[in-house]
C-alpha cells in the first residue's frame, strides 16, 4: 500500500448498541432500573439509566415512593443523550407531573430514534405508582411522540376507560402513539398472548405473540423486563415485530429459568442471565 492509499483509507469507528432506561429504582433488584440494566446486559446492549424515583420495596410489596427532583431527572437525561446518544429510550415508572414534564422536555429536545413507554401505573401488589394528574399529562404530552406503548391489560383499561381491549388500543392510537402492545400476562388463559396494534398506510393492523404460561411465583419485574428486552433488540437493529418476538421468547425463558429459585418471601425475580450475550459492537454508519 502506497502513501496515497494510506491517506485515503477509511477508518471505521465502532460503538456499542446502546439503550437508555428512564425509570424508578427497585432496591430488591427485581424490577425498575435494576431489571432494565440486567436485561440490557444479558442481551448484549450497553445500558444507560436515569432514575426517576426511589421506591422502598422488596419482593413482598411497595412501601412508598420517594421522587427524584425533576431538574435532576432532566439533567441526567441531558448528560446521557448529549454524550452517548442511545438510539432507543424506554420510559418506565414516573411518579408525578413535574417529573414527567421534565422527561418529555428532554426527549423532545434530543429526539431518540425510537421511544418506548411502559406506563407503570400500579404495582403488582396494588400500590398506585402514578398520580392521576401524571396520567393526564402522559396522555396529552408523552404519547403523541411515543413509538411503542406497552401497557398490560389493567393499564390499557385505566388509560382509556374502556374494558374492550381492541377499543382501548384504538383509543391509545388516537392519542398519537404509533404502536401499542397490550401485554396478556394478566389473562387467566393457559396461553399468554400479547397483541400489537400498529398504524399503517392500510389502516390498523394487528400481530399476536403467544407463549405458554409458566408456573412460577417469580414474576416480579416481568413488565419492565419485556419492554427493555424490546428496546434491546431494537437497539441491535431488529424491526418492531421481530424485536417483540425475540423479547417474548427471552422473557418466557427467563421466567422458566428462575421458576424454582427462592429469592425473598414474596414474588421473586426472573433469571435474566440464563443465556447472556457479549456486548454487541457496531460500525458507525
Amino acid at each position: 500500500m502506497n502513501q496515497e492509499d494510506c491517506c485515503n483509507t477509511i477508518v471505521r469507528k465502532k460503538h456499542y448498541a446502546v439503550g437508555l432506561s428512564i425509570a424508578g429504582s427497585d432496591p430488591s433488584g427485581g424490577a425498575g432500573i435494576q431489571a432494565d440494566i440486567k436485561t440490557f446486559s444479558a442481551l448484549g446492549v450497553y445500558g444507560t439509566a436515569v432514575i426517576t424515583a426511589l421506591t422502598i420495596q422488596n419482593t413482598v410489596g411497595v412501601q412508598y415512593v420517594h421522587p427524584v427532583p425533576p431538574q435532576v431527572v432532566y439533567d441526567q437525561i441531558v448528560a446521557v443523550m448529549s454524550d452517548i446518544r442511545p438510539s432507543v429510550v424506554k420510559v418506565g415508572m414516573v411518579n408525578d407531573v413535574l417529573t414527567l414534564k421534565a422527561i418529555s422536555t428532554a426527549l423532545r429536545q434530543y429526539k431518540p430514534s425510537f421511544l418506548i413507554v411502559d406506563p407503570v401505573i400500579m404495582s403488582s401488589s396494588g400500590k398506585q405508582l402514578m398520580s392521576d394528574n401524571a396520567m393526564a399529562l402522559l396522555i396529552n404530552d408523552m404519547l403523541p411522540v411515543t413509538d411503542l406503548l406497552t401497557p398490560n391489560i389493567p393499564e390499557a383499561k385505566r388509560l382509556t376507560d374502556n374494558n374492550d381491549l381492541s377499543g382501548a388500543a384504538i383509543t391509545l392510537l388516537q392519542y398519537g402513539v404509533k404502536a401499542v402492545l397490550i401485554k396478556g400476562g394478566h389473562s387467566t388463559d393457559k396461553d399468554k398472548t400479547d397483541i400489537l396494534f400498529r398504524k399503517t398506510e392500510n389502516g390498523i393492523v394487528t400481530d399476536s405473540y403467544t407463549s405458554s404460561s409458566v408456573n412460577s411465583n417469580n414474576t416480579h419485574g416481568t413488565g419492565c423486563t419485556l419492554s427493555t428486552a424490546i428496546a434491546s433488540f431494537l437497539a441491535r437493529g431488529c424491526d418492531i415485530c421481530h424485536a417483540i418476538e425475540k423479547a417474548k421468547y427471552y422473557i418466557t425463558e427467563a421466567i422458566k429459568a428462575g421458576a424454582e429459585v427462592e429469592t425473598g418471601k414474596g414474588t421473586g425475580p426472573l433469571n435474566h442471565f440464563f443465556d447472556p450475550e457479549p456486548l454487541i459492537i457496531k460500525d458507525y454508519e
